[in-house]
């Protein structure tokens, strides 16, 4: 497995700043890392909530330009940008809106936001050397169908494209359970449907198994337009990341699939469950991920 590229995502280590995590992802073993363009990693003053400036770590916001040094520094390459959750528009006690504003609102106003948001952090990744930005499509709220919710994401998809086309990045969506896009055949349809190559996946096998699907089912599914993938452990079907070797997944067998269908590109550890653990919790999740994942 030794051809295999192996990141962690900076959102498990959310209780450090982020130089510090890197420095940690580093130490643990992992070549790359996977960026959280939200908070408290990543917070632009034009949309942040005032309530983020008392956070214990916001005075430790690295500019893009200091971030590239420190990636230089540790010899760790970027796997993604994550820009999946927008906290950092919210305060930090209200997680029901982690997704919002979503490009999928049926409010022309709160998709804007998010659009302009999404256009910073394209250039904040361009700048700090990374070759894609990940984003999912936000919940389907009261009110509109999901249709239409479809259509309006596709639309704002389409203009974020055309973008990172502009600056040669990748950009790519996330499903997951409870959200608009939560299966990969609608994922898949999604694509076809914006139909520009710089359009695909972060497929994450955990949301799959969440969602009721074979992620081995789901990589094949999504052939030739995977991105890149996160990859924890899931016991049962309920949504919560654990430890590779903990729950009850076959990921020696997606493992085996990623390869049958030529994917040849990072394979993220996404642990954000552990960031909040005690004496050095997070540290040792990333360390015994790496274990497991290299002992298939």
């Amino acid at each position: 497995m030794s051809h295999r590229l192996w990141a962690y995502s900076a959102n498990g280590f959310t209780e450090r700043p982020l130089h510090e995590a890197l420095g940690l992802i580093k130490a643990a073993g992992y070549g790359g890392v996977e960026l959280l363009a939200d908070a408290p990693h990543w917070l632009p003053t034009t949309f942040s909530d005032p309530s983020w400036s008392a956070h214990p770590l916001s005075s430790s916001v690295m500019s893009a330009r200091e971030v590239r040094a420190r990636l230089d520094e540790l010899g760790l390459w970027v796997s993604n940008v994550n820009g999946n959750t927008a906290m950092l528009c919210w305060p930090r006690w209200m997680p029901e809106t982690i997704f919002e504003p979503a490009l999928s609102h049926p409010d022309a106003s709160v998709r804007a936001r998010r659009l302009d948001l999404m256009y910073a952090l394209l250039d904040w990744a361009k700048e700090v050397g990374a070759p894609r930005v990940s984003v999912t499509s936000g919940r389907c709220p009261g009110g509109c169908p999901p249709e239409e919710g479809i259509k309006h994401f596709a639309e704002s998809l389409a203009l974020l494209c055309e973008r990172a086309d502009q600056l040669n990045l990748e950009l790519s969506v996330e499903y997951e359970p409870g959200l608009l896009i939560e299966r990969w055949v609608e994922l898949r349809a999604l694509i076809e449907r914006v139909d520009h190559p710089r359009l695909g996946a972060n497929l994450d096998l955990g949301h799959a198994r969440c969602a009721g699907e074979d992620p081995i089912e789901a990589i094949y599914g999504l052939a030739g337009r995977i991105w890149s993938v996160h990859i924890e452990d899931i016991k049962g079907r309920k949504h919560f990341h654990l430890v590779p070797g903990q729950g009850d997944m076959d990921l020696k067998g997606a493992l085996g699939a990623l390869d049958a269908v030529g994917y040849t590109g990072p394979l993220t550890v996404e642990l954000y469950t552990y960031a909040q653990t005690q004496e050095g919790g997070d540290e040792r999740a990333a360390r015994e991920a790496l274990t497991h994942l290299m002992s298939l």
